[in-house]
């Protein structure tokens, strides 16, 4: 029997056995199939929490008691749409944080579970760590809490995506979940600003018009799902590593960057330590934006005769990307040809936009979580918002 007849005879069974037992709804049928979990449902109890916040203080659904509506909204670091949606949150705290209102933000995803190639549109994944970053740069006035480790309370409210808005009256019964409004772009004006309808309507003692909506967004990275973090390290051990002789002509070319891509250099050499011990940091950062408009480049200045060694050490890198050996043994020419400004020092790299611009130059190891910031922030990739 085919395997998609079988799958499909499987969900056919389930669809009959959650029907005769009265279990039939799409949030059991989406949370069995894909081993999902399901969404909290309207009028059910807020679930309650002790989780750490990144102003360093627990935070658990009494530490809201005084609040006549309890908005809590899961979001993330890394979504390009959560980062659309951090400005808006921090408007509607500010709305109605004097009308009794009282908004936090959850992390639910687990950091492990996230593949650097969900990245591309964010200098900060989903640690904890990575999370204070993010609220004291944005300036949160909502406690930001962490729920990466084990997930409990996120597997208790079941949001679809980041971010997700469940908002409770004052009896902690849930009376909305679902997006902020329908317009995820800063500049642009909602049609449906659906979570201030809802809390306008609580305060106003009204029936909500639209208690639950459809969520855009990021998918929650649950722990169960970690093998798409095996499944890519596969596919990148897979990807050919190549090393290419390149001349001082060629590395002049390089550098003029004709290309439409942001272009990232390090020149580096398997007798320097520091390049050895930072080179990984390149393949992460290729790893996060190469999707994107970007590009890294390696240069060994190794002497031609190491060209074995420097390839054998860039296949235990993984570094699939574009990799050079300087042809010419005499290194003044290498420094003169990459940047006369350049001392001579390894590692260096240089960040270079289309048409040649240099936006960054560093002799000496680089700071990752700079760089990283430099890449998004930089005009010709920029951050989705």
């Amino acid at each position: 029997m085919p395997l998609r007849l079988k799958r499909l005879i499987m969900l056919l069974r389930l669809m009959i056995i959650l029907f005769l037992t009265g279990a039939w709804n799409v949030n059991s049928i989406h949370a069995t199939v894909w081993n999902e979990h399901p969404t909290l449902t309207i009028g059910a109890d807020a679930p309650n929490f002790n989780l750490p916040g990144t102003d360093g203080k627990y935070y658990s659904l009494n530490s809201f008691k005084a609040a006549k509506i309890l908005v809590v909204i899961f979001t993330c670091n890394h979504c390009p749409t959560a980062q659309a949606y951090e400005n808006k949150i921090i408007a509607l705290t500010n709305t109605y944080k004097e009308k009794g209102v009282a908004v936090v933000a959850i992390m639910p995803n687990d950091p492990k579970s996230i593949r650097l190639d969900e990245l591309g549109y964010t200098d900060l994944s989903d640690s904890f760590d990575e999370m204070k970053i993010r609220a004291a740069e944005k300036h949160f006035n909502f406690p930001y809490l962490y729920d990466g480790d084990n997930q409990e309370v996120s597997k208790k409210f079941g949001p679809i995506a980041t971010p997700h808005v469940f908002i409770f009256d004052a009896e902690r019964k849930l009376r909305y979940s679902g997006r902020i409004d329908d317009v995820e772009k800063p500049g642009k004006i909602p049609n449906h600003t659906d979570a201030a309808n809802a809390i306008d309507a609580l305060l106003q003692n009204k029936p909500i018009a639209v208690t639950t909506t459809k969520v855009f967004g990021c998918s929650i990275k649950w722990a169960e799902k970690n093998n798409w973090l095996q499944l890519a390290q596969q596919q990148w051990a897979n990807e050919p590593v190549t090393l290419q002789y390149i001349g001082v002509d060629s590395i002049k070319y390089l550098l003029q960057n004709h290309s439409d891509k942001l272009r990232l250099i390090n020149v580096w050499a398997t007798w320097c330590g520091p390049c050895v011990t930072e080179f990984p940091e390149f393949i992460t950062i290729n790893r996060m934006y190469r999707g994107r408009d970007f590009e890294f480049i390696s240069i060994s200045a190794d002497d031609s005769a190491k060209f074995p060694k420097a390839l054998a050490f860039l296949k235990s890198q993984q570094a699939s990307g574009r990799n050079y050996i300087f042809n010419v043994d005499d290194k003044y020419k290498l420094i003169e040809a990459i940047d006369p400004n350049w001392q001579g020092a390894l590692p260096y790299t240089l960040l270079i936009e289309p048409g040649g611009k240099i936006v960054y130059a560093k002799e000496g190891a680089i700071n990752p979580a700079l760089m990283k910031k430099k890449i998004v922030d930089n005009k010709y990739i920029g951050r989705y918002y």
